[in-house]
């Protein structure tokens, strides 16, 4: 993108996210003007495949584990910058002109549901290294407020689908795709909802480089060659979660490497087969999901890795019963929803404002969610 024109008028704000699918760091710049937040850049940057290892590591107990997410929160800390110093660049903006980052950082626990006060979420990234590298304010650690407010933490992004793909007059369903997916339920009238409905890539991903090499299976062309196990694809969708009501949130914690092998356990079949079973999967939880939380739904909007894959979008569509698209089509381009959705966290936080809606993550109330580390 071309080099902006700072305006006097406007507050910048980059928000970075690195998500469940441990493929690298989105970071979106945005205006926020009055009340509009509009994207002017964005960047990437990919994760090493030590970072990533590293990173599935730390998903596990293991010795020593303290220092090593510590020194993985010190390398994350150094792409994040990478990924602002390259929207400065692109931009033409300085970091004075730069109000705040917004940094999800990296999940590595999701333990929402531990009783007596004992709940928690774990997101890497060392703050204050990436505020020292950066000179800019850099606003992270989001979900632990509301968890401490009693919620899970999570989805955070259905109160920024609220605030910029909510219609007037349909119904709809904002789904990420990501390593796990979320749904936003934005009605016309009545209480805005969302939560994690299962699996997004991430199973898929792994099966997928681990038989083809591949990181992804690209626009679900490995998927399409193969066939539905349908005992496999029941008993995944037996899994408990699947079946609890919201407030509800998910990770690797719960849908990882072991799960997988659990269920495959006595099926003897195609990999190409198991890939096509693991995409319907997604695709079943999420109608599945939005068919029982989500009456009515007009259209659905899907943003994150998932809205390239052509296979499951169509998918969804069919299962769904309704027109399915990308976010695109709402202003927002698919890649980059969830980089924006943490630069209007930080805005809310730097402006005093509550980030989470308690009727999605069941927290007591609302909460200006963040800690602050300044230039």
């Amino acid at each position: 993108m071309s080099s902006q024109s700072f305006n006097p008028a406007s507050r910048y704000f980059i928000g970075i996210m690195s998500g469940t699918s441990l493929d690298g760091v989105d970071a979106a710049l945005v205006t926020h003007t009055g009340d509009t937040l509009q994207q002017i850049d964005q960047a990437f940057v990919p994760y090493p495949a030590a970072v990533k290892q590293g990173l599935l590591d730390l998903h596990q107990a293991a010795t020593n584990e303290l220092h090593a997410a510590a020194i993985m929160a010190n390398t994350l800390a150094g792409l994040y910058a990478e990924a602002v110093q390259k929207i400065l660049q692109q931009s033409g903006l300085t970091a004075a002109a730069i109000t705040a980052i917004g940094c999800h950082g990296q999940t590595i626990r999701h333990c929402p549901d531990l009783p007596d006060g004992q709940a928690y979420t774990l997101q890497i990234g060392n703050h204050a290294r990436l505020a020292e590298l950066t000179q800019i304010a850099v606003i992270g650690d989001f979900r632990s407020r509301d968890i401490a407010a009693g919620g899970q933490g999570a989805p955070l992004v259905p109160a920024f689908h609220q605030a910029v793909f909510a219609s007037a007059s349909s119904n709809r369903a904002i789904i990420n795709i990501g390593g796990i997916a979320n749904v936003s339920w934005l009605p016309v009238s009545g209480q805005v909802t969302g939560f994690d409905s299962g699996p997004g890539n991430m199973l898929l991903d792994q099966w997928t480089q681990q038989h083809t090499g591949q990181a992804y299976d690209a626009n679900g062309g490995w998927s399409a060659s193969g066939q539905v196990n349908e005992a496999l694809l029941q008993a995944m969708l037996a899994e408990p979660y699947l079946a609890l009501a919201a407030p509800k949130s998910t990770g690797r914690d719960l849908f990882n490497q072991q799960w997988l092998a659990k269920h495959l356990q006595g099926i003897v079949d195609q990999p190409q087969n198991i890939a096509r079973s693991l995409l319907e999967l997604t695709a079943v939880s999420i109608a599945d999901a939005i068919a029982r939380f989500c009456p009515n739904t007009d259209e659905a909007y899907v943003c994150g890795g998932g809205a390239h894959n052509g296979l499951l979008m169509s998918r969804l569509s069919a299962l769904l019963g309704c027109p399915v698209e990308r976010t695109d089509k709402l202003g927002v381009d698919a890649d980059w929803v969830e980089a924006v959705a943490f630069a209007w966290l930080a805005q809310r936080c730097v402006d005093g404002l509550s980030g989470n809606l308690p009727a999605v993550t069941g927290a007591h109330g609302p909460r200006v969610l963040g800690a602050i580390y300044p230039a």
